[in-house]
């Protein structure tokens, strides 16, 4: 029996954490993968991943059992499209305000009839594991996920317009940019009280219209608590955190603090 798929897992109800990582190492990509997280999100808006390693950090979480979203540059659809012919099975896209932006993000992801994604998908069959193309067509465009990243002030506005686009199967919050779009540029401060409360106002509209709901964590505890509001997907921290993390329990437990 085979196991569930990412999406699969989220459209059951089941919250799953991922990583974050922004350093353009499949190694580094892999052993979070390893450390236990469901997912490993690849950053190449504002982390340091270029197309050739995200192709090869896919490959190194896929060697780890799970899989991989990536976050691609603002407007970049066409990377959405190369990164699912990687073996991405969700991409996140930046920055999308508007019904237009959705469509053209879903166009990019989807295969007719939804969108005109390009044939392509010969190291996406290898990584998921599927020999017949015309299997892998079959289930693609309900298998791989498009995450339109509310973050601004306009999109929060036009909410309903975008999850009502064909091809869009869920928003990923960004609590940060949405926290300073709320203030006009005057704090970064995703904990803030307005801030809580319209990610609390955006996840219920979001589940109304029956699509997935992810948001971006600092902490574990915080993740706990996006978890338990009814978010499907959570990411937490960033790979250097992970690091220093780790070395300061190391150096505080080697100097008895």
């Amino acid at each position: 029996m085979t196991a569930p798929t990412l999406a699969e897992l989220l459209r059951a109800g089941t919250c799953q954490f991922s990583a974050w990582i922004g350093m353009p190492e499949p190694l580094v990509a892999e052993a979070s993968a390893r450390a236990g997280f469901d997912c490993v999100t690849l950053d190449m808006q504002h982390g340091l991943h270029d197309p050739a390693s995200v192709m090869r950090a896919i490959g190194a979480v896929a060697l780890a059992g799970k899989p991989s979203l990536v976050r691609i540059p603002v407007g970049d659809f066409a990377m959405a499209s190369r990164a699912l012919d990687m073996g991405a099975r969700a991409v996140i896209a930046p920055m999308i305000n508007s019904a237009s932006d959705a469509k053209a993000f879903a166009t990019a992801m989807k295969y007719p009839p939804i969108g005109e994604r390009s044939w392509g998908a010969g190291r996406a069959m290898q990584i998921v594991g599927v020999d017949d193309p015309a299997a892998y067509l079959q289930t693609a465009n309900h298998a791989t996920l498009a995450f339109a990243m509310i973050e601004t002030r306009e999109a929060v506005a036009a909410l309903g317009e975008i999850l009502a686009v064909p091809g869009i199967d869920g928003i990923f919050v960004g609590p940060s940019d949405l926290s300073i779009a709320l203030s006009n540029g005057a704090s970064v401060d995703p904990l803030r009280e307005d801030n809580a409360r319209a990610i609390g106002e955006i996840l219920t509209f979001v589940k109304a219209a029956g699509k997935l709901a992810a948001t971006y964590a600092i902490t574990g505890s915080q993740a706990r608590g996006y978890r338990d509001l009814g978010f499907d997907l959570v990411a937490i921290g960033i790979d250097g955190g992970y690091l220093r993390l780790g070395a300061s329990l190391l150096l505080a437990e080697a100097n008895g603090q």
